[in-house]
């Protein structure tokens, strides 16, 4: 003996007029299709000058600035404080390094060095910032 059932279409079998025969319709937040649209990147932020962009900037050249501080103090604690070595131990002018006295040589090639060494840490380091910046804007 058949079923009850048997004779009725199955839900969703698309009988004419059933309601549930219809084209299914996909119900999404209307959040959803907003936060498509405001994909905005970072470089046009920075572009159309607004207050993000803004802050980006002002990261970007705060980081530098602190690099250049930093390469600053490290330079003036270094070179800046030979002078007042050489007044407090007068004994380092009467020492000779190969007939030279010494504090012509710290002042000259260990300066020289000191001041080349710097700047090759400067630039690596602010390129680095760079890098890193430009990672930011490219969205990696």
């Amino acid at each position: 003996m058949p079923s009850a059932e048997a004779g009725r279409p199955r839900a969703g079998a698309g009988v004419a007029g059933d309601p549930r025969s219809r084209t299914r319709v996909r119900v999404t937040s209307p959040r959803t299709s907003a936060a498509r649209t405001r994909s905005v990147s970072i470089a046009s932020e920075i572009d159309e000058q607004t207050r993000l962009g803004e802050v980006y900037i002002t990261s970007l050249m705060r980081s530098q600035l602190r690099l250049a501080l930093t390469v600053l103090v490290i330079l003036a604690s270094t070179l800046g404080l030979l002078p007042l070595a050489f007044r407090a131990v007068p004994a380092i002018a009467d020492i000779d390094l190969l007939g030279v006295p010494l504090p012509w040589v710290l002042l000259t090639v260990v300066a020289f060095v000191e001041i080349i060494g710097l700047g090759w840490f400067y630039v690596r380091q602010s390129e680095r910032n760079e890098d890193d910046f430009s990672d930011l804007l490219e969205g990696r």
